[in-house]
């Protein structure tokens, strides 16, 4: 290569680079005020966010609040209504217990008129067994009277009728000339009282034959 080439090849290497250059300068002219702008937006946003975070969370904060005074109103209703309903009971008990002492109080009130009638005619002096016999009769009328007041019924099946295991003891089988099964006598009456059966019937029930 001739020194002329050397140096033409030297000079077009400058241009070159100094086109380079300029065409780098430019780009960074360009693209400076271009990546600002985009952090400026990015972080207006980022600001954005986190104002609408903090606020959503103060928001949540608050709900989480008043759910927890909620929680805390209905805790308190709920221990004043088991407070309220342990007083019932309490109360309904007690009234039961005392409905319960004044019936006992009132069969024991009005049997002491049989017991006083019972006591004047073991005591009494009688003449003559009927004399006797009346006055154990009056007795009896009062007791039953006594037993009417409170509901209490006797058990007394007439014969022939079907037995009741409910109300029926059968005591045993005998000859009779009732349908088979069925109430041959009675041995014991029994009582209800209401729809309880007090005391079964004590009955002998008939084989048929």
């Amino acid at each position: 290569m001739t020194d002329e080439e050397v140096t033409e090849q030297v000079r077009e290497d400058a241009e070159e680079q100094a086109e380079d250059a300029e065409a780098e300068t430019e780009t960074e002219d360009h693209l400076g005020p271009t990546s600002t702008k985009l952090v400026a937006e990015v972080a207006t946003q980022d600001a954005n966010l986190a104002t609408e975070l903090e606020g959503h969370l103060a928001q949540l904060e608050a709900d989480r609040e008043e759910a927890r005074e909620r929680a805390d109103e209905l805790e308190s209703k709920l221990k004043r209504k088991q407070a309220d309903f342990q007083n019932y009971k309490k109360r309904a008990k007690k009234r039961q217990e005392q409905m319960k002492d004044r019936a006992t109080e009132d069969l024991v009130e009005n049997l002491l008129d049989v017991r006083d009638n019972l006591v004047r005619a073991v005591e009494d002096d009688h003449e003559n067994v009927e004399s006797l016999k009346e006055g154990v009769e009056m007795t009896l009328k009062e007791l039953d009277r006594v037993f009417e007041g409170e509901n209490v019924e006797a058990i007394d099946p007439d014969p022939g009728t079907e037995t009741d295991p409910q109300r029926h003891e059968v005591m045993m089988q005998v000859e009779s000339d009732q349908p088979e099964g069925t109430v041959a006598d009675v041995y014991q009456p029994g009582y209800e009282m209401g729809e309880k059966v007090l005391r079964a019937a004590q009955v002998t029930v008939s084989d048929g034959e």
